[in-house]
């Protein structure tokens, strides 16, 4: 169970702060929710509780961690399908399972083929997207604004 103030990462939206747990009835039947304020933007979610593990909230990672996120980011060997379609739903799984690694590894395959081969408009949003996600954990493991982030990031993949 996470706890207020607990520093955690929703799949699909990045990095964010619980900043309260309420409890609200449902169909008659209270249930405790999990307030949470995304670190882009000023969105704030309600996750139930018992759904934690089922929509994958997880704490971000350690500031030891970051450097093993930053090579995968420098890894220019991406092994990626050439078949868009099939391409894009691989992706997609990463980025939705919410590990940092494989939202890393979606960062650095799209920028690598974006500057190869250019990139599709849904390619380009979703490695927009990826990015985002990254930025907002990394920012939060090392305290520094996105656009240090973006810098750093960056860096890695040029």
């Amino acid at each position: 169970m996470f706890n207020v103030g607990d520093r955690i990462v929703y799949p699909m939206h990045g990095a964010g702060v619980i900043v309260g747990i309420e409890q609200r009835n449902v169909s008659g039947t209270p249930e405790d929710y999990y307030i949470i304020k995304l670190a882009s933007g000023e969105m704030k979610v309600m996750i139930p509780v018992c759904n934690k593990d089922l929509v994958g909230l997880r704490e971000i990672i350690s500031k030891d961690e970051v450097e093993k996120v930053l090579e995968v980011l420098r890894n220019k060997e991406m092994d990626m399908s050439s078949n868009w379609n099939r391409r894009y739903r691989e992706n997609m799984e990463k980025i939705k399972s919410g590990n940092i690694y494989d939202v890393a590894e979606v960062v650095s395959g799209l920028s690598l083929r974006d500057r190869e081969k250019g990139l599709s408009t849904g390619e380009r949003k979703m490695l927009e997207n990826a990015k985002n996600i990254l930025y907002s954990e990394l920012a939060m493991v090392e305290d520094l604004d996105e656009e240090q982030v973006q810098s750093m990031v960056e860096e890695c993949l040029n």
